[in-house]
C-alpha cells in the first residue's frame, strides 16, 4: 500500500471511492453526501486539494484531505473502504492520519489543528491524534424523528421576545451573538472561529453559502429578537442534508437571555416548520460535556445515534 499526494490524482480516480462514501453517509447519518463529494472532486480535478490517497495496484482504497485557514489546519475528511478487498482498513486509516498530521505540524505558520470525523465512532481513529498529544472531546450525533408528536413547549416571555425567520441582514448581529454566546465555552475550544467576530463571520459564511454541511435552509432557520432593545438574543440555523432531513448547524442564546426558554422555542419553531414541509428527521451535534444542552435535547425527544470525536492540537512552543 502506497500513500501518495492527493494532488497526483484526478476526479475520475477518486469517484468510485467517493461513491462508496456517499453510501456510508446515507446509511450511518441519513445524509446525502453527494453535494460534498462533487465539491471534493472539483477541487481534486483542479489539483488544489491538499491530502493523501492510499493506493495499491493502481486503485485508491482511502483518502484524507485538509485545508489551511490562516495559522490553523483543519482535517476535512477521512474515508477508507472497509470491503473485503482491503485486509486492514484500520491500518490504512492510521497511515493516512499520520501523514496528514505530520504534514500540518511541519507546515510553516501552522500552530493549531482541528478535526471532527463524524462518520467514525469515538476512539476508532484516536490513536494517531493522541500519540501527537491532541485533546479529545466526545461529541454526540442526536436525531429527532419528526413523525412523533412534538414535546410540549412551555410559554416564554412572549411580550419580550419576537421569533422570526433568518434574513441575510442578520449576518453581522448573528456573528456578534455567536462570539458572545461561546465565550469561555467548551465549543470555542473545539472550534476557534467562535472566539472572534471575524471567525464567527467565516463560520456563518461556510454554513450559509457552502454545501459542506448540507444546503442552508432559510425557511427553517430563526432568530429571537428582544423587542425593546432589538438585540439578537438567540438563533437557530438549519440545513437540508437530505431532501427530507434537516440538520441544526447552530443554535445559541446570549447568556443574559438563557432563563427564558429561548433555546427550546427556537428548536420548536424549526421542528414545526420542517413538519409542515413533510421532513422526516432532524439531527444535530452537541459536545457531551455541554450537559445542559444535552439534557434539553433529550427532553425535546432527541436520542443519541452515535458518539464521535473532535480533536484539537496547539503548538506548545508558541
Amino acid at each position: 500500500m502506497e500513500i501518495l499526494d492527493l494532488r497526483h490524482f484526478a476526479a475520475l480516480d477518486l469517484r468510485p471511492l467517493l461513491d462508496d462514501e456517499i453510501a456510508v453517509w446515507a446509511r450511518l447519518l441519513t445524509w446525502d453526501y453527494r453535494g460534498s463529494a462533487e465539491m471534493i472532486l472539483r477541487y481534486v480535478d483542479s489539483k488544489i486539494l491538499p491530502g493523501y490517497a492510499a493506493i495499491e495496484r493502481g486503485q485508491i482504497f482511502g483518502y484524507t484531505f485538509f485545508v489551511y485557514e490562516g495559522n490553523k489546519g483543519v482535517i476535512g475528511d477521512l474515508y477508507v473502504t472497509n470491503g473485503s478487498r482491503l485486509p486492514d482498513p484500520r491500518g490504512v486509516e492510521r497511515q493516512l492520519l499520520t501523514h496528514v498530521i505530520e504534514t500540518l505540524q511541519q507546515s510553516p505558520g501552522i500552530h493549531r489543528i482541528e478535526a471532527q470525523l463524524l462518520a467514525y465512532e469515538s476512539d476508532v481513529v484516536a490513536g494517531p491524534f493522541l500519540q501527537e498529544h491532541f485533546r479529545q472531546h466526545k461529541r454526540l450525533f442526536m436525531v429527532l424523528p419528526l413523525a412523533q408528536p412534538p414535546a410540549p413547549v412551555p410559554p416564554q416571555s412572549e411580550n419580550e421576545m419576537e421569533i422570526r425567520r433568518w434574513t441575510e441582514s442578520d449576518y453581522q448581529a448573528a456573528a456578534a451573538l455567536i462570539t458572545s454566546a461561546y465565550r469561555g465555552h467548551v465549543d470555542a475550544e473545539i472550534n476557534d472561529q467562535y472566539r472572534s467576530l471575524s471567525g464567527s463571520l467565516r463560520f456563518l459564511n461556510n454554513i450559509v453559502r457552502f454545501p459542506g454541511c448540507g444546503v442552508f435552509d432559510a425557511d427553517s432557520s430563526f432568530v429571537a429578537v428582544h423587542k425593546r432593545t432589538r438585540t439578537l438574543a438567540g438563533l437557530i440555523l438549519c440545513s437540508r442534508v437530505r431532501e427530507d432531513v434537516g440538520h441544526v448547524t447552530q443554535v445559541c442564546v446570549l447568556p443574559e437571555f438563557r432563563s427564558l426558554g429561548l433555546g427550546r422555542a427556537l428548536i420548536a419553531a424549526t421542528v414545526e416548520t420542517l413538519r409542515q414541509r413533510h421532513f422526516t428527521l432532524l439531527s444535530l451535534t452537541v459536545t457531551e460535556a455541554n450537559q445542559n444542552a444535552v439534557a434539553l435535547y433529550q427532553r425535546l425527544g432527541f436520542t443519541t445515534q452515535r458518539v464521535f470525536d473532535a480533536f484539537v492540537w496547539e503548538d506548545g512552543r508558541r
